[in-house]
């Protein structure tokens, strides 16, 4: 587990919509971009090992692609080589940052000063929602997977902690890239299962959201 002290203050950023990371998740990932090629390399030869994920910003009017305030950062733990030199990689959730200011540079991928002041319980230990009602949780959760035509193993969701089965969930559901933002963006575990329940009822009322889980 990285400490504060070894944070870096520059690390490379991947704008990608709609893929979530949240501090002590997984997230696999396919790398097969030549930029992003380069920029796992370099990432490779780090001591930290991080990569910022972040979702990018439509500006109405502008081809410019900006990138949201809040990212999450995560070490890569996992990645193998296929044969035409793609990778499949994994990255674990470190911490969640504030982008101060993008570096400019001559990468091909884009970096990235950043501040982790703002999350410091992100490198702590695994949170709790100790006013959690799961049962409510779970059958609004089987609405949801029903109503889109989604299976899961529920066993072991039924079995999973807390953090880990709000925290999954929050990647996983099909939500819209602005939606997972917010997740990502909530202060708290329990502020962001709030967050969680009011999408699924909405998508339950009738959302417009109709991507289909990965």
């Amino acid at each position: 587990m990285l400490a504060a002290a070894d944070l870096p203050k520059t690390i490379p950023v991947f704008p990608l919509p709609g893929a979530l990371l949240l501090p002590r998740a997984r997230l696999p990932l396919h790398i097969f971009e030549p930029r992003y090629l380069a920029m796992l390399d370099d990432t490779l030869k780090t001591s930290h090992r991080l990569i910022g994920m972040v979702q990018p910003r439509d500006v109405p009017g502008s081809d410019e692609v900006r990138l949201q305030t809040i990212g999450c950062a995560g070490r890569l733990t996992g990645f193998s080589e296929t044969e035409d030199g793609r990778y499949m990689i994994t990255l674990s959730g470190i911490s969640r940052y504030k982008i101060v200011e993008e570096v400019e540079g001559f990468t091909p991928y884009r970096r990235c000063d950043v501040d982790w002041s703002p999350f410091p319980n992100d490198l702590g230990p695994v949170e709790h929602d100790n006013g959690f009602d799961r049962d409510g949780f779970m059958k609004t959760l089987g609405r949801f997977f029903e109503a889109r035509g989604l299976s899961t193993d529920w066993d072991s969701l039924g079995d999973a902690e807390d953090e880990l089965l709000i925290n999954s969930l929050s990647m996983l559901c099909p939500f819209e890239p602005e939606d997972k933002q917010a997740l990502l963006e909530a202060p708290s575990l329990p502020t962001r299962r709030e967050t969680l329940v009011t999408l699924l009822e909405f998508s339950l009322r009738g959302g417009s959201n109709e991507e289909v889980m990965q």
